[in-house]
């Protein structure tokens, strides 16, 4: 209904009701004395009801004529497409290097030098600090002296031993003289062995005083400096190594995905995992998966897994938060249509297909897995059917539709899901 219609049924209106009014009042008075309050009250309600019967559209009305739009919906549309689909699953996952090593001193002394800069790359053996060896030198040296008096002692006693053998043979002796010197003679051997043992000790504390990198990575902030003493148990870490290159990537899965991916495992397959930024916007680095752990976690039926990766250019820090996910296996030559095309009713899933004359007919359809934006039509489709994904929910079963421009069609052909948007429709 336009404007001007809208004020000429208003003003019929009106005037039907001041004329029933006056109508009213005349009989009210003579048939309804004192009623004239109960009657304004009729007429107010009949008035309400004549503005309602103005206002409300006549059912002869053309569509669009008031509040609708004429001709078909318009709509986007896409192409159901033939493509490979992978099947992956994300979890939350943390950077966990595969070695940290906290450096103490093994040895008490001075701290004489460092000889690394903070946030330096060193492989494993490289020197990092050094303890005054002076103290530990000279004990070296005295054990070696000790082990060297021991041995001319023991050298003496084996020749006094040869000699008393050759007197004992000649009955020149007694044989507890000869008994006496051969437990002299194993004395001496003992001593020997153990100044050769005190040697060692003194060398290896020596050798403590060299405080070397045991892992080879990345060494974090200094945390003691030149001239503290150190004391080992006591003093605090000098320096904290991790290894950086390979890392791993610890993360969780319900224990409901876990056979899916265990079977993958013993098969021998390599599952790729890739891992993304906090906001799964930036792709920081691909790997495999390495190894699952050999128990559910019973408070959050959960079980852990590892991933491994080479991390050359350093992307992955140590306790990092990442994203992760998981590539289980890949369903090749699925047809897959974009998710927004698929609807959800009381029947189940459906979609809306165009058919050549752009009417619109409503197919259920089964859905498999969600690979990004598409998802895995399993039955309901054919590849290169034309499908509504938007503007789904003005449309019921035999609706026109138009597709304006004829630009909004979206494809989903080729695989590896390579996604653009081309004219043209079915």
């Amino acid at each position: 209904m336009n404007a001007p219609d809208f004020d000429h049924s208003i003003r019929r209106s009106a005037q039907f009701v001041r004329g029933t009014a006056k109508t009213a009042s005349r009989w009210g008075d003579k048939l309804l004395p004192g009623g004239k309050r109960t009657l304004w009250v009729l007429v107010g309600v009949g008035l309400v009801v004549l503005l309602i019967w103005a206002v409300r559209p006549s059912t002869t009305q053309k569509p669009g004529s008031m509040f609708g739009h004429t001709g078909p919906t318009p709509v986007g549309v896409a192409h159901a497409a033939r493509s490979d689909v992978r099947v992956t699953l994300d979890a939350l996952g943390t950077v966990t290097p595969l070695a940290t090593v906290t450096v103490k001193p093994q040895v008490s002394g001075i701290l004489d030098t460092i000889n690394f800069r903070e946030g330096q790359l060193v492989k494993a053996g490289d020197e990092l600090a050094r303890i005054d060896p002076r103290p530990y030198q000279a004990a070296l040296d005295q054990a070696k002296g000790q082990l060297a008096r021991d041995q001319a002692q023991l050298a003496n006693a084996h020749t006094d031993l040869k000699r008393y053998q050759a007197l004992s043979a000649q009955n020149a002796i007694a044989g507890q003289t000869l008994a006496t010197q051969q437990a002299l003679v194993r004395t001496d051997e003992g001593t020997v062995k153990a100044d050769a043992a005190a040697v060692e000790a003194a060398a290896v504390n020596l050798g403590y005083c060299r405080i070397t990198s045991p892992v080879a990575g990345r060494v974090g902030l200094r945390q003691v400096d030149v001239g503290n003493l150190m004391q080992p148990g006591v003093t605090t870490a000098i320096v904290v190594v991790t290894e950086l290159q390979p890392i791993s990537v610890l993360f969780t899965l319900p224990e409901d995905d876990i056979d899916a991916v265990m079977q993958r495992l013993q098969s021998g397959a390599k599952l790729v995992v890739d891992v993304y930024d906090r906001n799964q916007t930036a792709k920081l680095a691909s790997g495999t998966l390495a190894t699952a752990d050999n128990q559910v976690d019973p408070t959050t039926g959960t079980v852990k897994l590892r991933a491994l990766f080479d991390n050359a250019d350093g992307r992955l820090f140590p306790q990092e938060f990442v994203n992760v996910r998981l590539l289980v296996r890949t369903l090749p030559d699925q047809t897959t249509v974009p998710a927004a095309a698929v609807q959800r009713g009381a029947e189940g899933d459906f979609v809306y297909v165009v058919s050549r004359d752009h009417s619109v007919s409503v197919r259920p359809v089964s859905l498999g897995p969600i690979d990004g934006a598409m998802v895995d039509v399993s039955r309901g489709l054919r590849p290169g059917e034309t499908i509504v994904v938007d503007g789904a929910d003005r449309l019921k079963d035999g609706a026109k539709v138009s597709i304006p421009g004829r630009l909004a069609i979206g494809t989903a052909q080729g695989r590896k899901h390579r996604r653009h948007w081309h004219s043209g429709g079915q």
